[in-house]
C-alpha cells in the first residue's frame, strides 16, 4: 500500500539519511508539536499506555472527512514527540480513508530501528493506531 504523498517524502527522506541526520530529523520534528488550541482541552486527550512517556493525543474529522490530530507529551521526550511531529507533518489534514489505510508499521521504512529503542518503536506504533481507533469511531 502507498503511503500518502507527504507521509511518503518523510519515510523517503529518513531511509536514505545518514543514521546522525535521522536522529537530527526527530529532533526537529519534536519541536512542530503546536501547543493545544484553545477549543482542545487536555482533559479530552486520550492517552496512550503503550508509550514510556506520558503521551496523549486526539483526533477530529471535519464535515469533509479531514482529520486533524493534536498531541501532548513533555517536551524532554523529543523521541516520542518527534515521531508525533512527523505523523502531523505527514497526515495531518488528510481524509479519514487515508489515514485509515496507513500501515500500522510503516515507520520501520524510514530506519528509525537505528536510531530509536524497540521499546519506544512499539510506542510508535500504539500512536498511529490510537489515531486509526479514535478516527474509526467518529466516521462510523
Amino acid at each position: 500500500m502507498a503511503l500518502p504523498a507527504k507521509l511518503g517524502q518523510i519515510v523517503e527522506l529518513m531511509k536514505t539519511s545518514p543514521k546522525s541526520i535521522r536522529v537530527e530529523a526527530m529532533l526537529d520534528y519534536s519541536k512542530r508539536i503546536p501547543p493545544l488550541p484553545e477549543h482542545m482541552d487536555a482533559g479530552s486527550l486520550e492517552k496512550v499506555h503503550e508509550c514510556q512517556t506520558p503521551f496523549f493525543v486526539a483526533t477530529e474529522v471535519d464535515d469533509d472527512r479531514r482529520v486533524h490530530m493534536y498531541f501532548d507529551a513533555p517536551k524532554e521526550s523529543p523521541t516520542v514527540r518527534g515521531f508525533a511531529g512527523i505523523l502531523l507533518d505527514g497526515l495531518d489534514g488528510e481524509t479519514a480513508d487515508v489515514i485509515l489505510d496507513v500501515p500500522d508499521d510503516f515507520y520501520y521504512d524510514m530506519g528509525l530501528e537505528e536510531v530509536v529503542t524497540p521499546l519506544r518503536l512499539r510506542g510508535m506504533g500504539a500512536i498511529l493506531r490510537r489515531i486509526k481507533s479514535q478516527v474509526s469511531a467518529q466516521i462510523t
